[in-house]
């Protein structure tokens, strides 16, 4: 198919989609998840021969993870399709309504965005959780996956599809491109004509790849170089857990940090025993952090998504401050302290989309912000910003009411 026909395709699709009350939206939510549910051992199946096909190609373990569907992980992702079917839409809220001196009404009312195109890398379970958002908020939905799960996908979008059709959906309402070249990508930004906003998710490159060349509005995305910084009024026992669950408890999302930025006077002995038991690849250039198996910082810029970390002294919460401001990706920063002073400071002075005291960096998060998904964690200021559920996914419309007023 070509594009410009899946582009027409979308477009019609959501115009029946924004003639759907609440209550079908949910109705058709409910049935994608439960034909996932049907067709889950199919969907393992693809995503194992997706698996063997990475080995093979030789794709890095990180991202092998991110690509990994196992039972638990597909049933979170139907769980989800569930929540977000409990949750209210925004759509066809008023926001406000106002009277004008001649008599009509004014509201200011939530509408969908009409078709969003996803780009993103690696992930199943983004295919599921950006077909339910956009579902959820009457939006027709274009997916670009990577071809290193293709075959996931696409088993994963014939069930989608097969209870969309079941409900009297037009199917078209979430499509997935099974061509997956970069040429047949870059036709999806510019195609202004049916697509109403891109988002890109996943590597620095592929996010600046969109940015750079489409001509359709885009929602950026960011890689995520974040970073802990311990204050020298931190809790020892609590920076020690905070650190290791923001770096290791999943290393390969954009949300665990890359950098642990520590106060001149905190005692890091324990930290560093810790991560050298657990194998984690040190880089440091501080005298006092350097030992056996500790390499030099090659630079402070690099998104590691992986079992490494670089360690840096900082004399002040202003210098840990500056250094996050000069390198970090505007995602996801943290700072553990039992200063009050220095904790407001930094939440108020550092610039990300989502800013920690005392709480681990891997809590960004749509789900766990109560957004039932993410559609994807925006790091730039418009039109969203930080983990983006169902509002991120909506425009406003005014409707005017009146009597016959004309003006003079």
């Amino acid at each position: 198919m070509e594009m410009i026909e899946i582009g027409q395709l979308a477009k019609k699709a959501s115009q029946q989609l924004a003639q759907l009350t609440e209550e079908q939206t949910n109705e058709v939510l409910r049935a994608i998840a439960s034909q996932l549910e049907k067709d889950a051992e199919t969907i393992l199946a693809a995503n194992a021969q997706d698996m063997e096909q990475a080995e093979k190609d030789g794709i890095e373990a990180s991202v092998q993870d991110r690509m990994l569907l196992t039972e638990d992980r597909l049933a979170d992702m139907i769980d989800a399709v569930r929540e977000i079917a409990k949750l209210p839409t925004p759509i066809g809220n008023v926001l406000t309504e106002t009277t004008h001196a001649q008599g009509m009404s004014i509201e200011k009312t939530v509408v969908p965005l009409g078709v969003v195109a996803m780009i993103y890398e690696a992930r199943p379970n983004v295919t599921v959780d950006a077909a339910a958002l956009t579902f959820k908020t009457n939006n027709a939905v274009i997916l670009r996956g990577s071809s290193s799960v293709l075959k996931t996908n696409m088993a994963m979008i014939n069930s989608i599809q097969r209870a969309l059709t079941a409900q009297q959906v037009d199917e078209h309402a979430i499509q997935l491109l099974t061509n997956t070249s970069y040429e047949f990508a870059d036709q999806l930004l510019t195609l202004n004509d049916y697509v109403d906003v891109i988002i890109p998710r996943g590597g620095q490159g592929l996010i600046q790849n969109v940015v750079k060349k489409a001509t359709v509005p885009v929602i950026e995305t960011g890689a995520g170089n974040c970073h802990l910084f311990i204050d020298e009024e931190a809790k020892p026992n609590m920076a020690l857990d905070i650190a290791l669950n923001a770096k290791l408890q999943r290393t390969s999302v954009c949300n665990a940090i890359e950098t642990i930025l520590l106060h001149e006077k905190f005692d890091a002995s324990p930290l560093l025993a810790e991560l050298q038991k657990r194998n984690v690849r040190i880089y440091a250039d501080d005298a006092d952090l350097q030992g056996e198996g500790v390499q030099p910082v090659a630079g402070w810029d690099t998104e590691f998504l992986n079992e490494s970390v670089r360690l840096k002294r900082v004399a002040s919460v202003e210098e840990a401050i500056e250094h996050i401001n000069r390198y970090g990706t505007k995602h996801s920063e943290a700072i553990v302290t039992e200063n009050t002073a220095h904790a407001n400071q930094f939440l108020q002075s550092v610039d990300a989309s989502t800013v920690y005291h005392n709480v681990s960096t891997r809590f960004t998060d749509g789900f766990e912000f109560g957004f039932g998904a993410e559609i994807g964690i925006s790091t730039q200021k418009l039109h969203a910003r930080g983990p983006m559920g169902l509002d991120a996914l909506t425009s406003t419309k005014y409707i005017v009411r009146g009597n016959g007023q004309t003006r003079g």
